[in-house]
């Protein structure tokens, strides 16, 4: 059956409509905005979701992705303040906020943040010696952050961190380095073996002196023993010849006999002891021994007879031997 001209207009009717709600429906993904123009001008921006838009009068300009982005900084060559060439890798991460200005405002964003951190980083590294370059990261990545996020902030972006990944000295300049650190270890390494040594010696000092204090004060003490010991034995033997004394003066003949035993006794001793006695002849028998002293307390008897008077010569005349 063939088609009417009046059914040839209404397929095409139908297929334009079609056609218009396709091309005014956008679904946005999630983490990206689209940028809208009307007849070539920015209008406006879709979110993520279902947008729409005016068919034929608006299109999509752009597809931005509002994630935070990673940027890889190639290697670059760099002269420090003491004209030490060095190499340093970086990395940058940035957010569009603005997907309008990230758009137009700036060609290719991208790019832009690309050069601008290089130029950034060779500005840094030429304010620094190498030291400072090498021990002060912390400080040059907030440096260039600080400087970076400044210049970005009009093409709608936030720059979050710049990280310097490697700095990378020449290859003499980094033995060099390395011999210096050597040394400087070394030389710690001395300098504590050495604080140790003498920390050692004053401790072995210490115990020395604590020793020989300890030892003289036993020494003190001792010789303050063995001076009490001998004044309580020179204060015995004085209250025994007291005690002698007193008895020979009321006549009894038994304690002038011990005392003369006693001498007779330690005399004895002392030639037994002496380092010069070669041969001594003594009475061995205890007989003999008695007999001297018997003899002794005869003597003593006459002695204390004559003169004592005539009560004391009766009591002595009674004291039998």
């Amino acid at each position: 059956m063939p088609l009417l001209g009046s059914d040839i207009f209404v397929i095409a009717l139908i297929a334009l409509l079609i056609l218009t709600v396709v091309l005014g429906v956008r679904t946005v993904p999630q983490g990206y905005n689209y940028t809208v123009v009307r007849f070539g001008r920015y209008s406006r921006s879709l979110g993520p979701g279902l947008g729409v838009i005016i068919p034929y009068a608006e299109s999509i300009g752009h597809r931005v992705n509002m994630m935070e982005q990673v940027l890889d900084i190639p290697s670059q060559e760099g002269i420090t303040r003491d004209n030490a060439a060095v190499t340093v890798d970086a990395v940058a991460f940035y957010q569009v906020l603005d997907a309008a200005r990230a758009s137009y405002a700036v060609s290719n964003l991208s790019q832009a943040i690309l050069t601008l951190t290089m130029t950034n980083i060779r500005t840094v590294v030429g304010s620094l010696d190498l030291d400072g370059l090498l021990s002060h990261r912390d400080q040059i990545n907030e440096r260039l952050l600080k400087v970076i996020d400044a210049a970005a902030s009009p093409w709608g972006v936030k720059v979050t961190r710049v990280e310097i990944k490697d700095i990378e000295p020449p290859v003499d300049l980094a033995d060099a380095m390395a011999r210096q650190m050597k040394a400087e270890r070394e030389k710690r390494a001395a300098v504590l073996e050495a604080e140790g040594q003498r920390q050692a010696e004053i401790l072995r000092a210490e115990g020395q002196k604590q020793a020989q204090v300890l030892a003289a004060e036993g020494r003190r003490d001792a010789a303050f023993r063995e001076a009490e010991g001998r004044e309580r034995q020179a204060e015995a033997e004085a209250r025994a010849t007291t005690m002698i004394s007193d008895a020979i003066s009321r006549g009894d003949l038994a304690a002038a006999n011990f005392l003369v035993a006693e001498k007779y006794i330690d005399v004895l001793k002392a030639l037994a002891s002496a380092p010069n006695q070669k041969v001594m002849v003594l009475p061995i028998e205890a007989a003999g021994l008695l007999g001297t002293l018997g003899g002794l307390s005869e003597i003593t008897k006459s002695v204390f007879t004559e003169e004592a008077p005539a009560p004391m010569r009766r009591r002595i005349g009674e004291v039998p031997m």
